[in-house]
């Protein structure tokens, strides 16, 4: 609700200014014959304001001085002198607040002179002064002007935008203007060209603007500043021209259309309903980018790979980042996800930081889809319109298949086992000094697509929380070259997996290195075989080769079909107690 304070500050016996005779004619469009001391609270409803907002109008009298708690509350304030009586207009000068301020010039009827050339170096003294509007309540004169502009300071405030003093636009307001611009330049020339600007017409104002309407916007620019046209678009320094002529025409609400378009609140900061839309995420379910946000990502790096390398150098990811209000990609996301040769984010490397940022922290995807501006670019609602939240997992299972594309693999093992290792592998790299608890790529499984997310989980077997245990598969990873490296796995297994549904299989990492037996009550394999695991499964990334991912394939397939890999183990165990020729330990591997 709009709040307008119309008030004197003069002691009751000073000449009385007319500003309760003023909030009278505006109501019954008709001056009063009988004017009381101060009107009563009036709210006019919405839908017979200029701007369509609720406004409470509060008569202030010198008389009722409690009223002045009023103050605090109030969104502008009007503060009422009389043209004709010059003692009026001497004490505006010490009646200035926080809020927006209308200076209230009434009784215009009575003289043939204007007070503005007096006005005009109090408004310039007074930052808060939005405007002057001179008017009579006694034959209704800009009566209807005074409470749109009164409404204007509120909803356009002149305040967060521009300076007077240095007849400029105010730091925040550049910095808002500039992210703006960047996100409307789609092909990142640092030109907006006719259809850029068409299209950022018809998102903040629904319509786009006729070509000769264009032109004359252009021609606007050209006469007044160099460079703010080039190769026939605006600039940056164009296009924040046009808005510091906007400002300083009075055009203030289409600045603010703009900002408030792209998100924006009234201290120039980007709200938090903007960047954190409502979404409902229930129990068990996850969540992913869908097909429209991954078209939009692409667009995104499309826009920054100014070389074509299908990777992002430094200066490319810092560019593409500078929207941002900070930087949100440490160097942990060079070991997380996949790097050229010179360790630069490639284009698959990309998109799986996105998908692994959904799957962890979706409402921290939502903020950097809103810096990014996608419901604006992609003409959606919100950030939410490009998520996807999966069913719950036990309805998977109740139906034996699954529509989700990303599935978590939660990787464990003692100190020295292998994990990291393990991680960079499925990147591509082999043994190098790396750190990352993350890693995720893409596998393909029955020729689809699907992201793998490795999670190494620390390994401290007394404190594994929810997070450590919730996952889609398990992987169990012990050191072949340690005989007691198995021991951890198997404690793992027995304490937090054995009774649940969550697919194992465990890993025999190392194995370049000569194997010696685990010193644990049964080998490798005999405690696979008991607890119906598939057998361990040979891994090193001391190679000179590429580590194969044949074994990341596995596990996404066992995380895509549990249900399936119980059949198969079923499948195998009965084939144990009747082995081929060729071998009980054969017949597993071939199942």
């Amino acid at each position: 609700t709009l709040s307008v304070f119309s008030f004197l500050f003069l002691p009751p016996s000073t000449a009385k200014v007319g500003k309760t005779s003023l909030i009278m004619s505006l109501v019954s469009e008709e001056f009063p014959d009988v004017v009381p001391y101060r009107a009563e609270e009036i709210t006019i409803p919405a839908d017979v304001t200029p701007e369509r907002v609720p406004t409470h109008i509060v008569d202030y009298s010198g008389i009722f001085r409690p009223r002045l708690c009023y103050l605090p509350l109030a969104n502008v304030i009007c503060i009422v002198y009389s043209v004709n009586n010059k003692k009026s207009i001497e004490k505006v000068c010490h009646q200035c607040h926080e809020v927006p301020l209308i200076l209230v010039g009434n009784k215009s009827d009575l003289v043939e002179h204007s007070s503005m050339e007096t006005i005009l170096p109090i408004m310039n003294q007074y930052s808060e002064i939005e405007t002057c509007v001179e008017c009579s309540a006694k034959n209704l004169k800009n009566i209807s002007e005074l409470f749109y502009y009164a409404q204007k300071a509120v909803l356009h405030p002149t305040g967060p935008l521009y300076c007077p003093e240095k007849k400029d636009m105010k730091p925040l307001c550049i910095k808002a203007l500039t992210r703006i611009f960047k996100v409307s330049d789609l092909d990142n020339d640092g030109i907006l060209n006719d259809n850029e600007l068409n299209l950022f017409q018809r998102t903040c104002f629904n319509t786009p603007l006729a070509p000769q309407a264009l032109e004359d916007v252009k021609n606007v620019v050209r006469k007044n500043i160099n460079d703010g046209v080039c190769d026939n678009g605006l600039t940056l320094k164009g296009f924040l021209f046009l808005h510091t002529l906007f400002i300083q025409r009075g055009r203030h609400e289409t600045t603010w259309t703009v900002l408030r378009r792209f998100g924006y609140d009234d201290d120039l900061e980007l709200h938090q309903d903007y960047l954190f839309p409502p979404l409902k995420i229930p129990p068990d379910c996850t969540t992913e980018l869908n097909h429209n946000a991954y078209l939009f990502l692409q667009s995104v790096f499309d826009k920054h790979d100014k070389d074509r390398d299908c990777a992002l150098s430094p200066e490319e990811l810092r560019d593409l980042f500078d929207v941002f209000p900070y930087m949100p990609w440490g160097p942990d996301v060079n070991n997380t996800v996949c790097t050229n040769d010179q360790g630069w984010i490639t284009y698959q490397g990309y998109l799986s930081q996105w998908t692994l940022t959904t799957y962890l922290d979706v409402q921290r995807c939502l903020e950097y889809l809103g810096y990014l501006g996608y419901s604006i670019i992609a003409e959606q609602e919100s950030q939410a319109a490009g998520i996807t939240v999966t069913r719950d997992k036990k309805i998977d299972l109740q139906k034996k298949q699954t529509q989700r594309s990303v599935f978590r693999c939660n990787v464990f093992g003692d100190i020295g086992s292998g994990k990291s290792g393990f991680l960079q592998a499925f990147l591509g790299r082999n043994l190098m000094e790396h750190r990352s608890y993350y890693a995720i790529s893409t596998t393909y499984v029955y020729g689809q697509e699907k992201y793998l997310l490795l999670h190494e989980v620390f390994p401290d077997f007394d404190y594994l929380s929810d997070a450590d245990l919730a996952c889609d598969v398990v992987c169990l990873i012990y050191d072949v070259s340690n005989p007691h490296s198995f021991e951890y796995c198997a404690k793992v297994f027995k304490q937090y997996f054995m009774d649940s549904k969550v697919p194992c299989m465990m890993i025999s990492a190392k194995s370049d290195l000569p194997e010696i037996k685990q010193m644990y009550g049964c080998s490798p394999l005999d405690f696979c075989r008991k607890h119906k695991m598939p057998p361990p499964q040979s891994f090193t990334c001391n190679t000179a080769a590429v580590p194969s991912k044949d074994i990341y394939t596995k596990l996404t397939t066992m995380a895509m079909h549990p249900y399936d890999m119980i059949c198969a183990l079923g499948f195998a165990l009965h084939a144990l107690n009747k082995p081929p020729k060729n071998g009980k330990e054969q017949a597993i591997q071939n199942i």
